[in-house]
């Protein structure tokens, strides 16, 4: 027998109604009352997973033409640092594409909020998500460019400190990182170092872009709401940080082209966490 989920499906094209959710009362910085955050438990991450797939089987053509515009971007800079002789900035740039991973999913985010609407989907409607919603993502997209920019330069200087100035070769790149006498420390040193950005980014994108897709907000509104969301539910937000850190690596590990189901997947299942998370 076929497992089915314990939500309603989404509705059959051709049959939409009225949007099922509406934001009569936005509220912007300086005014109005920052939206209630719900908390939330372990076993409703399953539950935004299991949403997040049903949102891409709901229009597959469009999340995954959506993921696969982004496995031929990561072939483009894989491409374009090989030709300048700087394949060692793959790997970390790789663990910077974690921290900007919500600001490319904004589209994502508009699918998943037509399917609550009831509303038709479409890649032209997933990509124009970027120019609506401009003056918002502008400003959060600023912040998490910042700090890839601070991880990227960081990363290089724990390169410069443990391998006499320059990075490994990256044809003894993985020996060099495993056996070289430097290597534990200089793995310590720069796991720690990307942790604390990756939580930082973390907790100032995961509520916060979905939000200003979803409702007439101001950037710093939003960012401030998903900081009180992820330190309401820091528990529980460590682990799907973990989840989309597991899911999106195992998309680049298979040479990107996981990253055509594990991109959308994540993105739909991050719009449902917020949506489980601020009322």
């Amino acid at each position: 027998m076929a497992l089915q989920s314990a939500h309603p499906p989404h509705p059959v094209a051709g049959k939409y109604t009225q949007p099922a959710h509406s934001d009569d009362a936005p509220y912007w910085f300086g005014g109005g009352a920052p939206p209630t955050v719900r908390m939330v438990s372990v076993d409703d991450t399953a539950r935004w997973l299991m949403r997040g797939w049903d949102d891409l089987r709901a229009a597959p053509m469009v999340s995954l033409t959506y993921g696969g515009i982004f496995v031929v971007l990561a072939y483009l800079i894989v491409f374009g640092l090989a030709q300048m002789d700087m394949t060692s900035l793959i790997l970390p740039l790789m663990a910077g594409f974690m921290l900007i991973g919500p600001l490319a999913a904004v589209g994502l985010y508009e699918v998943s909020r037509l399917h609550a609407a009831r509303q038709p989907v479409s890649l032209g409607k997933a990509l124009m998500s970027f120019p609506r919603y401009s003056g918002q993502l502008l400003v959060i997209g600023l912040a998490l460019m910042l700090m890839l920019m601070l991880w990227v330069i960081t990363a290089m200087y724990i390169f410069a400190i443990f391998y006499n100035g320059a990075p490994p070769n990256m044809n003894t790149f993985v020996s060099d990182l495993l056996v070289a006498p430097q290597a534990p420390l200089f793995l310590l040193v720069g796991t720690a170092a990307g942790a604390v950005l990756a939580a930082i980014v973390f907790a100032i994108g995961a509520v916060s872009l979905p939000m200003v897709v979803d409702r007439d907000v101001s950037p710093v509104h939003a960012m401030a709401t998903s900081v009180v969301a992820v330190r309401r539910n820091w528990k529980v937000m460590i682990g799907w940080a973990a989840m989309i850190v597991l899911i999106t690596a195992s998309g680049m590990v298979l040479f990107f082209v996981g990253l055509a189901v594990a991109l959308p997947l994540v993105g739909h299942a991050s719009w449902h966490a917020y949506k489980a998370m601020v009322e």
